[in-house]
């Protein structure tokens, strides 16, 4: 029993180090060590297993389980991004926002999709995968076509322009009248994986599995470090923006990755601020996936964060969120 002990002790240090190395994310980019990218994507999974084992110690009444809930309290912050608990906040908001991939309409058609963002009443609709049309009814003012970015907006938008980006990605920001101000929102879609579902399906077959397991990794590096050169650009859309900054769209990366840290960097992740529950909105895997993303600059304060998980329009949610700009 003492050796039983003894290795799930050795495992659990094993999965706190693993989830720490996430944090290493914000300061080690794919072209340096690639495969550091790859504990984001496995983060929930250590996680639970993290739980696991401290539940583990705890009903054995162990000291040890002070310490690896300690620990575990020391990483909150990155645990946030996926499940968050803040309380609602009392003030009233004056801006509201929708973000949705909506994958061509192959999935909810294109009226189904431009009704229900209509009933939202947003006052900005930001879209990716938008295939061949993506005019919301009742929307006066829509971006350009970017390819496969666009968006409508309620209020004027006085300037706007593609923000370049390397394979199948693109950005694009707009600079936005609101409120008797001007505010600049970008639009991303990152560089996708393009996945088939059966790629990332287990099988019976262990061999099978171990070679869908490096087909995959294959797919991941090579886009983390396509990844790493759009950021570049979006992030001097960013940086050089003499306005307050909403950044929204699909980042194909998961919390606490590479992208997240880099397209996060000074801004406030709406979802850690104020939001409550799950944050996947990634349905078409079982896996919980949360890819898509609403930041903000200071400046912008968040009220809101909500999934819609009542629709399936596309294979992923709608993410709604509210914010005061005095």
């Amino acid at each position: 029993m003492k050796i039983l002990r003894f290795g799930l002790i050795l495992i659990h240090l094993f999965i706190i180090v693993l989830l720490g190395g996430t944090v290493l994310n914000g300061y080690v980019s794919p072209k340096v060590f690639p495969y550091l990218n790859l504990l984001s994507l496995a983060f929930p999974v250590l996680m639970i297993l993290n739980i696991i084992l401290c539940v583990f110690w705890i009903f054995l009444w162990k000291k040890r389980a002070l310490f690896f809930i300690a620990i575990t309290l020391m990483i909150i912050m990155p645990i946030r991004r996926w499940v968050n608990w803040t309380e609602k906040v009392a003030e009233k908001p004056n801006l509201k926002i929708v973000t949705l991939n909506i994958k061509g309409g192959a999935i909810g058609g294109h009226k189904k999709i431009g009704e229900y963002l209509e009933k939202t009443n947003a006052d900005i609709i930001f879209g990716q995968e938008y295939g061949s049309e993506f005019n919301v009814p009742n929307y006066p003012y829509q971006s350009d076509k970017y390819e496969i970015v666009a968006l409508n907006s309620k209020t004027e938008i006085v300037k706007q322009g593609k923000i370049a980006t390397t394979g199948n990605g693109n950005a694009f920001f707009a600079d936005i009248k609101f409120n008797g101000k001007i505010i600049r929102v970008i639009n991303v879609y990152l560089n996708p994986f393009s996945f088939d579902k059966q790629m990332v399906k287990p099988v019976e077959d262990l061999q099978k599995n171990k070679t869908k397991i490096k087909d995959i990794i294959k797919k991941l590096v090579p886009t983390f470090k396509i990844h790493q050169k759009e950021i570049v650009d979006i992030r001097k859309a960013i940086d050089d923006s003499p306005y307050p900054v909403i950044l929204a769209g699909d980042f194909n990366s998961v919390p606490n990755s590479y992208e997240y840290y880099e397209l996060g960097r000074g801004l406030k992740d709406a979802f850690a601020e104020v939001g409550r529950g799950s944050s996947t909105s990634f349905h078409d895997y079982k896996f919980p996936i949360r890819i898509d993303y609403i930041f903000t600059s200071k400046e912008i304060k968040p009220i809101s964060y909500h999934v819609d998980r009542s629709v399936k329009l596309s294979d992923h949610f709608p993410v709604i969120a509210e914010f005061k700009i005095d």
